[in-house]
């Protein structure tokens, strides 16, 4: 059961680690070593001590997983793209978006902030992307002349 903050109906809903771990597919174990790591902190923590996630942090755990499934990023690498805090620009400007209290004014600058803070990670998927593709391509190539050895150690048996 999710948990909920004791302030306005509008606070948002948090959920228990076991929650989180169940939502996003990865263990409660993995959420504690990338807390460790610095890759993601709990919104808050109960009086008991209990770590609690809010919406942002079950997107970001989402993120972090898709970069290592997905990318093949190691930990490193994921710690590299969320320290340039473009992530982190993301996340702020949708939460602020959100707010009805937003003048037109402040909604365009984060807007102009977002696309900024999106183009930047683009660029570093594209870069990653294309380093994969030169990786696939090099192995691809192996693979040819590979089956070209095998294939001539076949014809000089017979």
């Amino acid at each position: 059961m999710a948990v909920k903050r004791a302030a306005a109906e509008a606070a948002p809903v948090l959920w228990r680690i076991g929650e989180v771990a169940k939502q996003t597919g990865v263990t409660t174990r993995t959420l504690r070593y990338w807390e460790e790591l610095g890759l993601l902190q709990p919104a808050t923590r109960t009086e008991g001590g209990e770590r609690v996630y809010g919406a942002g942090d079950v997107r970001r755990v989402t993120r972090i997983r898709d970069w290592q499934e997905l990318l093949g990023f190691s930990l490193d690498e994921v710690k590299t793209v969320l320290s340039t805090g473009d992530v982190d620009v993301l996340d702020r400007v949708h939460f602020e978006l959100r707010d009805g209290e937003v003048s037109l004014a402040r909604r365009r600058a984060l807007i102009d902030e977002a696309i900024a803070a999106n183009d930047q990670l683009v660029g570093r998927l594209e870069d990653t992307l294309s380093r994969i593709g030169a990786l696939r391509d090099e192995r691809a190539a192996i693979a040819v002349r590979l089956r070209e050895k095998r294939a001539e150690l076949e014809a000089a048996r017979d």
